[in-house]
């Protein structure tokens, strides 16, 4: 008898990592050090908080179901905002507002999959991809990433068959936090275009690139949008996590297709959240433009601090967006590790088993850090503790 849809995957990671903490007390002068999940601690600037009240309080609308697609002048905002950051047109007919970045990926396989049909994922993969593949019957075709954690196009082109419907990147990656060249973006578009399949590139944690300009030139291409699925998510930038505000920026005549599934699943976005995503993205810039400046400082105290640990043999294999990805020097898996370090050393993490298929023994090896809940300080502190352990 076929399994339900929600019984062909595995348990949310992030909620399975917060089970660790059953039953184990901190002591008050070494609280947990939490690293498992990418999200801002703080709430919006004030300001922003400010026009999502007013927005409740005076515009009738916002407590009404809106256009499926999302507000038209947040279409139009991200177009304009996403056209001059990459540097090519887009057109507020070709985004689309989604209950968060998860929905818009959600989304966007509705529209190319069939039942057994395939997407090439490179490992670590971010899970909630993985999740969604397996709840919608189809598979995810692992891409293994070498040392510097980047897919090579070519391997990737040998995992094509008449199956492939898409290959998924998310740049700076999660789990790895690498920041993928623009040629090898590039050349992945390039391979999607020649096979006549998608390529869906997930851009959450763009606004903390450390490059400048464009990182990428896809959208600079006139025919971009018969290739690429791009999303986006206003979460991390405005930290608006608890609103879901994601989108999709992709051709018209696949928005079509989205908008069916996003009426079916949620008719809408919420309202409030876009409000402050369109207030944030027109009074925002320098504040955000700070936020990646602190970004940037934590990422630099990991890169101070490794020297610290790799004398008993930490290897950083990836810094970038909101992410360490770290191979520890213990011979057990992190998948008995992670858990046993919430006890002996107050952290809680990921293991790279939860980012790698089952069987995938480099997974055992590696540890993701979400650093951005950490500041310079903390991060400190973080490091003192993995140096007090001792491989044995």
């Amino acid at each position: 008898m076929p399994l339900p849809r929600t019984a062909t995957t595995f348990a949310p990671p992030v909620m399975e990592a917060r089970r660790w903490l059953q039953g184990v007390d901190f002591a008050p002068g070494r609280p947990l050090i939490n690293v498992s999940q990418a999200a801002p601690v703080e709430p919006p600037p004030q300001a922003l908080r400010q026009a999502m009240a007013d927005a409740a309080l005076t515009n009738d609308t916002a407590h009404l179901y809106g256009p499926v697609l999302g507000l038209p002048e947040l279409r139009a905002e991200l177009a304009a905002q996403t056209g001059q950051h990459y540097g090519g047109p887009v057109t507020p007919l070709q985004v689309c507002i989604t209950s968060g970045c998860n929905q818009a990926f959600a989304a966007a396989i509705a529209t190319l999959c069939a039942e057994g049909d395939e997407v090439i994922l490179p490992t670590p993969w971010y899970f909630n991809h993985k999740m969604w593949l397996d709840m919608s019957g189809v598979a995810a075709v692992p891409l293994a990433t070498g040392p510097d954690l980047l897919p090579d196009p070519d391997h990737a082109a040998a995992l094509i068959t008449p199956r492939t419907r898409a290959i998924a990147l998310v740049t700076p990656n999660n789990p790895g936090g690498v920041e993928y060249p623009a040629d090898l973006v590039q050349a992945f578009f390039d391979l999607a275009r020649r096979h006549g399949i998608a390529l869906i590139l997930d851009e959450t944690y763009r606004d903390f690139d450390s490059r400048s300009g464009p990182p990428h030139a896809l959208f600079q291409d006139p025919d971009w949008a018969e290739t690429l699925i791009h999303l986006y998510s206003f979460s991390k930038a405005y930290r608006l996590t608890g609103h879901r505000v994601g989108a999709m920026v992709t051709s018209e005549r696949r928005l079509a297709e989205v908008e069916k599934f996003l009426d079916t699943v949620a008719i809408c976005p919420a309202q409030l959240g876009q409000h402050g995503a369109l207030w944030g993205m027109r009074n925002l810039a320098q504040w955000l433009a700070g936020e990646r400046d602190e970004i940037l400082a934590r990422r630099a105290a990991i890169t101070a601090n490794m020297p610290r640990l790799a004398p008993q043999g930490w290897k950083l294999l990836g810094l970038g967006g909101y992410f360490a990805y770290m191979q520890h020097p213990f011979a057990q898996s992190a998948a008995t590790l992670a858990p046993e370090l919430v006890r002996s050393a107050g952290i809680l993490c990921l293991p790279g088993t939860m980012f790698c298929p089952e069987g995938d023994a480099t997974g055992e090896r590696q540890l993701r850090i979400a650093f951005a809940n950490l500041d310079a300080a903390g991060i400190g502190v973080l490091f003192d503790r993995l140096a007090e352990l001792r491989p044995g």
